[in-house]
């Protein structure tokens, strides 16, 4: 009787999870069977879900109750705390396994070259990020000194940055936000954040549901200038043939012509206006120096020569996510991504990398929402089942599942498992319940791996 399929992925997020779940509904999980190990350089899984979603919103954290469902079936092993490239590499998992899939997403700040933008008081957003998530990996305080703090970006991710610095601490404590989250944020002396956007209302890449809950804050007065309402042809184009550009450009436009109210916090959306220089005294931010652009009919904009100061004394870049190189795979610089046919890894010499696939942002860059990740996912999977069903994958040296086990105790590495995710969801759960609040999040690694059962 022939033995079932045996695939790794790296990487427990969604884009991970999606391609084991795309696995076990394939013919090929009824015969010969399917047998998936998921390795994550993590304590917990789930990824961006856990470390890259802000704590305020629980519904797409939602998402987990789905992934859930995937990772608790039989076919699937959890290896958490395992990194790739660090305690194991692709030649050990080629020898344990017919076909790699590499989901390990996007976690880095892309680079935003403008002069200025290393001083002190500049941040990437996804630093920022995993710091309010709890990411055990990242300092447990944050400065949060400025008062007037500016966010260049005009996507979900400058929307949360924004959203969690103009809040008060206590509005997020009935989330999931660590001891060390809270007391950073009572600290916070922010009354003002300024989000930039070089172009107009129709190119911003907010969700609507996303902007509209800025303006559901008791403390937040959301403010957007008449005089940035502008559209040109292309910009009308793009209302009419996508709604939720054209449900994002309606609701500023309510908010442009209403009166201010009387919130203590201020968020001011601003579009047209171009960051060229963070301003600097004595090594920290003092400004932002902006440049004001208009539209060119296309959607596009150009540059007017005029420009404005801002007083800011902090400044976010939420300018998109960088995935780290792979080792081993190959690598497309400008794209940070690992470049693919289908999902299928293509070297340098146009062939393909036999038995090693990629899925998510990995493969496609850090666009779009997270459930887009699962045609990725579907994708990558039939292309495997293709190359599995042609006798194109290689054949693993050690195909039992124990000979992983005995790998990672010969090595001496801790690892958890998807039991020990139960334990730990327990933990943090009875952390929460004195507190009336459904779960703390517990941060240091160790006491995540002791919690675990590592």
């Amino acid at each position: 009787m022939p033995r079932p399929l045996r695939v790794a992925i790296v990487g427990s997020g969604p884009a991970g999870i999606y391609a084991a779940d795309a696995l076990l509904k394939s013919e090929v999980a009824a015969e010969p069977g399917v047998s998936i190990d998921i390795f994550e350089r993590m304590p917990a899984p789930f990824g961006l879900i856990r470390y890259g979603v802000a704590p305020d919103h629980p519904r797409i954290k939602g998402i987990i109750t789905a992934l859930h469902q995937v990772l608790d079936k039989p076919q699937i092993r959890l290896f958490g705390n395992v990194d790739y490239g660090t305690d194991i590499g692709l030649d050990d998992l080629r020898a344990f396994y017919d076909g790699v899939i590499f989901a390990t997403g996007a976690t880095a700040d892309r680079a935003l070259s403008l002069p200025g933008i290393d001083l002190d008081g500049s941040y990437g957003a996804a630093d920022f990020v995993s710091w309010y998530d709890g990411h055990p990996d990242v300092p447990r305080t944050w400065p949060l000194e400025a008062e007037k703090v500016a966010v260049l970006g005009v996507g979900n991710v400058a929307l949360d940055v924004a959203r969690v610095l103009a809040k008060t601490a206590d509005e997020l404590l009935p989330t999931e936000i660590p001891a060390n989250v809270y007391e950073g944020l009572k600290a916070n002396r922010a009354k003002e954040i300024h989000v930039f956007g070089r172009r107009g209302p129709a190119q911003a890449k907010f969700s609507p549901m996303e902007l509209r809950e800025l303006d559901h804050s008791p403390n937040i007065e959301v403010i957007v200038d008449p005089e940035d309402i502008d559209y040109d042809e292309g910009s009308i184009t793009t209302r009419r043939g996508n709604k939720q550009a054209d449900m994002v450009a309606k609701t500023l436009e309510n908010w442009a012509i209403r009166d201010a109210g009387d919130r203590p916090h201020k968020l001011f959306l601003h579009f047209f206006e171009s960051p060229v220089e963070v301003l600097g005294e004595d090594g920290k931010v003092v400004g932002l120096r902006t440049e004001r652009t208009e539209l060119d009919g296309t959607g596009n904009v150009k540059g007017t020569g005029t420009f404005n100061t801002w007083d800011v004394g902090a400044v976010y870049r939420a300018v998109g996510y960088l995935s780290d190189k792979l080792p081993k795979l190959p690598w497309d610089i400008d794209s940070g991504t690992v470049p693919d046919e289908g999902g299928r890894v293509v070297q340098e010499s146009g062939e393909h990398l036999q038995s090693t696939y990629v899925t998510g942002w990995i493969r496609r860059g850090p666009i779009g929402l997270i459930g887009h990740t699962k045609g990725d996912a579907n994708e990558t999977v039939k292309n495997l089942l293709e190359d599995y069903a042609g006798g194109r994958l290689h054949t693993p040296a050690a195909p039992d599942p124990e000979a992983v086990d005995a790998f990672l105790a010969e090595r001496d590495i801790r690892f958890t498992t998807w039991d020990g995710w139960y334990k730990l969801d327990a933990a943090e759960k009875a952390l929460g319940e004195p507190e009336g609040r459904e779960r703390v999040k517990i941060v240091e690694r160790e006491d995540m791996l002791r919690a675990s059962g590592a």
